[in-house]
């Protein structure tokens, strides 16, 4: 049986990402970025309307109640205080406004959120105990994961790195930062490669890899014509996939005690 605190959190959760990716236009964002009282205004009401339409449709008999009205009100405050200091920080450059921002920012959100919950719900401490038991059975697979993850996705990529600069020589007329500018996208590509090829095997979802090398391809086709860039591009998309190959291997042998790629 799903606990009625799981179901609530559901709900806020998902009130708070529909307010801050859906509903918030561009506009808006500037708005608030330049400490404009309408762009946080309308971002506060709109934050406290699809809290209400949500939870009318998850939880009812919430909404009657003062001190569900009251925490959807200090919610949407706090939201639009949590956004105002980031802007805020991010507008005087004593933070810089990079994904790293982004994370704080959605973090302490979610934080909230979860005080939230237990602010109008009070879970007890049995619940909580039986959570944090889940949580511990968890932890060494948690572990194991981050581990491959790790070793796929950085290790993976200096082991390839290391394979193919000796080889690539800088092309003609392009100078040495250019040369080291192409082999960090490179790089960044190969990262991102391997984490969702990983994860689709993990996932036992092997048609995902196909349309990921292709979109590769596809996105790399005018450099393709190069011979020399091909062939470079030929070895590392191969050592790419291999390792995440072998990495989704080991996952699924530790956590399932079998390989199968497909269900």
């Amino acid at each position: 049986m799903i606990h009625p605190a799981y179901n609530l959190f559901l709900a806020i959760y998902l009130a708070h990402l529909l307010t801050d990716f859906v509903f918030q236009a561009t506009r808006l964002v500037s708005n608030k970025h330049w400490n404009e009282w309408r762009g946080y205004l309308i971002h506060g009401v709109t934050h406290y309307v699809a809290l209400m339409a949500i939870v009318t449709l998850a939880d009812p008999h919430r909404l009657p109640t003062l001190s569900f009205q009251l925490l959807a009100v200090s919610l949407s405050l706090v939201h639009l205080l949590v956004d105002w200091a980031k802007d805020s920080l991010t507008k005087s450059h004593r933070i810089p406004d990079n994904a790293l921002a982004f994370v704080m920012d959605q973090a302490i959100h979610l934080v909230t959120v979860i005080g939230a919950v237990f602010l109008l719900v009070h879970p007890s401490l049995q619940t909580f105990v039986f959570w944090l038991d889940r949580i511990r059975l968890l932890q060494e697979s948690i572990l194991l994961v981050s581990v491959v993850y790790v070793l796929v996705i950085f290790g993976g990529g200096y082991f390839i790195r290391a394979l193919i600069v000796p080889l690539w020589k800088e092309e003609e007329g392009q100078t040495a930062k250019e040369h080291r500018e192409v082999i960090n996208a490179g790089l960044y590509i190969g990262w991102l490669e391997r984490f969702l090829v990983l994860t689709a095997l993990f996932l036992q979802s092997p048609a995902t890899v196909g349309f990921i090398l292709a979109a590769k391809s596809i996105a790399r086709y005018p450099e393709l014509k190069s011979v020399r860039f091909a062939e470079y591009f030929l070895i590392g998309t191969l050592l790419s996939v291999a390792i995440a190959i072998g990495g989704a291997i080991v996952l699924l042998k530790a956590l399932y005690g079998t390989v199968a790629f497909g269900k």
